[in-house]
């Protein structure tokens, strides 16, 4: 199977072959663009040396050229009808392994030591938009050897990854994302760049892994729960939120005079605070606790 998939004509030719049905809760929106295919493989900066990990391969568009471009290539598929299809789609390559889970509940420390021997990996994928965040946590969050991960999501999400303080795109989202990664935007995708052409605007972002966290925090897990409570309800100031939403629970004056020691006014509302603020909040909130 060595016709390029992308080729709109070759999909089309491919899921009627197959009498493939497209289903609308899994996701499956299947790109026909060349221009932002090739733009996806080269933000990734792939070579022989490495890995690549994609997840939701469906046909094998994506999964073919990555197969030209990495040394090892692991495709996670969870829609079981797709498995005879990549199986054809990838039948010229000795060096791609479909694995069929759900990503959310595969254990991937176990997967890439299967696979990966080592390798530096990068996580390439058309994400399914309706679970794009769980599963970008679930990446960062169990601190596997990743270069990168160059993903397609929804527009406004990709912006939430990119946003700066201050910005209504700005959330615990943004923070948890920068806290772990350095993200850019690497292209806008318009609708009609995948079949079926979905009804929500796409974008491609890279996401450089950090080799150290972008700010150092004594406790990870009250670090993200501060930032969370803060952004509870928006419009409110940050003090109300911690007031309403942190536990352990701290007196007000306790929760002033940490945001004193922080040099934070208390009623700036989340959104204007940095990184580097939440880690000294955190830090003082959590010895106001001691």
């Amino acid at each position: 199977m060595n016709k390029r998939l992308v080729n709109p004509s070759v999909t089309r030719e491919i899921v009627n072959r197959f009498e493939f049905q497209f289903k609308k809760s899994l996701g499956q929106n299947f790109l026909i663009d060349g221009n932002i295919l090739d733009k996806i493989v080269e933000a990734a900066e792939l070579d022989k040396e490495s890995g690549a990990l994609e997840i939701g391969p469906g046909i094998g568009t994506l999964t073919q050229e990555l197969c030209e471009e990495a040394g090892r290539v692991l495709a996670v598929e969870k829609d079981n009808r797709l498995l005879r299809v990549l199986a054809k789609t990838l039948e010229d390559y000795d060096n791609v392994h479909v694995h069929h889970a759900d990503v959310l509940e595969a254990d991937l420390h176990a997967l890439f030591a299967e696979h990966f021997a080592g390798r530096k990996v990068s996580v390439v994928a058309n994400l399914p938009y309706y679970v794009t965040t769980p599963i970008v946590m679930k990446l960062l969050e169990e601190k596997l050897p990743l270069r990168s991960i160059v993903v397609m999501v929804q527009r406004e999400v990709a912006d939430r990854m990119a946003a700066k303080p201050g910005g209504k795109d700005y959330g615990a989202l943004t923070i948890a994302v920068q806290y772990y990664t350095e993200p850019s935007i690497v292209c806008r995708v318009p609708e009609s760049s995948f079949m079926p052409a979905p009804n929500v605007e796409s974008t491609v972002i890279k996401l450089k892994v950090r080799e150290t966290p972008a700010v150092e925090v004594a406790d990870e897990r009250y670090f993200f729960h501060l930032v969370k409570a803060s952004f509870a309800q928006r419009r409110k100031t940050l003090l109300n939120n911690l007031q309403n939403n942190l536990q352990p629970k701290l007196e007000k004056d306790a929760l002033l005079a940490a945001c004193e020691r922080a040099g934070i006014e208390p009623q700036r509302r989340g959104e204007t605070l940095s990184l580097e603020e939440y880690a000294k909040l955190a830090t003082e909130l959590k010895a106001a606790l001691v």
